[in-house]
């Protein structure tokens, strides 16, 4: 810890302390998580062994939060990671209106290109939320928090495969549109039955491997039929819906992939919005490229 200098605070998760912090010889500003061990007989906890072995098998991508170093310290360890100004749901939280669509497709355009290059690494992360995408003082997003990541099967053995995430990203965009939760459960039941109220209740008619699920027959809701996505986020494009439809099907291997959409053009005169105010706009890119017809609703907004 010698070769830095702590600046404050940031915040606490479920295995350590984050802090802002100083490289003393190269001034780089960095976010230092210390992980205490309770027990030393008890070792690394399990989550923080999981995120040090995610990012480590992953390269270094510009839409994954980059692991700088890990090091002994005291009883415990650190983690040092890129400092980042903010999170979406920071993001979200305090902007003075729901986010004008060209913002939302540019933060979802990031998000795809960081979940396919996951998927392609055969990483699925797991905790897929607002809260663990980090945004940097330019407004780029980069997916952080690993602890849950798991090592999935790429030939589609398991039922639990990389398009989990996937309907992650669709909640994620869902709030985005929303400006709030699509499904504000305050626990596991209570988010099922805010799903089902929306999506409808599923059927092996519909996802067939319903059925196969661990805990299928230990409790039974309502049958409900599904609410158009039209009435539950009115003031989205039809394009829009279409896409959020697409990832929050009920079977997995029918949702889209994120690999199916990474070439979202990102609007160049967009600002993005912090808890801070708004941040400067981000470098301007090249020239679009090619973009799914279903997201044409979206690129006739502007910032």
């Amino acid at each position: 810890m010698d070769q830095y200098c702590i600046l404050g605070r940031i915040g606490e998760g479920a295995h350590g302390i984050v802090f802002k912090a100083k490289h003393v010889e190269t001034g780089e500003i960095v976010a230092l998580k210390k992980v205490a061990l309770r027990r030393l007989e008890d070792g690394i906890p399990n989550q923080a062994l999981r995120e040090i072995k995610a990012l480590q098998e992953i390269e270094d991508n510009q839409h994954v939060v980059q692991l700088k170093a890990v090091f002994p310290h005291g009883a415990g360890f650190v983690l040092a990671f890129e400092f980042m100004l903010s999170d979406l749901a920071e993001v979200v939280r305090h902007a003075q209106r729901p986010l004008v669509q060209a913002q939302v497709k540019s933060y979802l355009q990031m998000l795809l290109k960081g979940v396919a290059f996951c998927h392609a690494n055969n990483i699925v992360h797991r905790d897929l939320k607002p809260a663990n995408l980090l945004i940097s003082a330019s407004g780029q997003l980069k997916i952080a928090d690993f602890g849950l990541a798991r090592v999935f099967s790429p030939d589609g053995s398991r039922l639990y495969t990389h398009q989990v995430a996937t309907r992650a990203v669709g909640c994620i965009l869902g709030e985005l549109l929303n400006g709030s939760p699509l499904f504000p459960g305050e626990n596991d039941i209570e988010q099922l039955c805010c799903v089902l109220r929306v999506l409808g209740t599923p059927s092996p008619q519909v996802w067939p491997e319903v059925t196969e699920l661990p805990d299928y027959s230990k409790i039974s809701f309502t049958e409900q039929a599904p609410v158009p996505l039209v009435e539950v986020l009115p003031d989205a494009s039809p394009q829009a819906l279409d896409l959020l439809g697409q990832f929050l099907l009920y079977p997995p291997r029918q949702r889209i992939s994120a690999s199916q959409l990474p070439c979202l053009p990102t609007p160049r005169s967009c600002r993005f919005p912090s808890a801070q105010g708004d941040l400067p706009p981000r470098p301007t890119q090249g020239p679009p490229t090619s973009m799914t017809s279903m997201w044409t609703g979206l690129s006739k907004s502007r910032c």
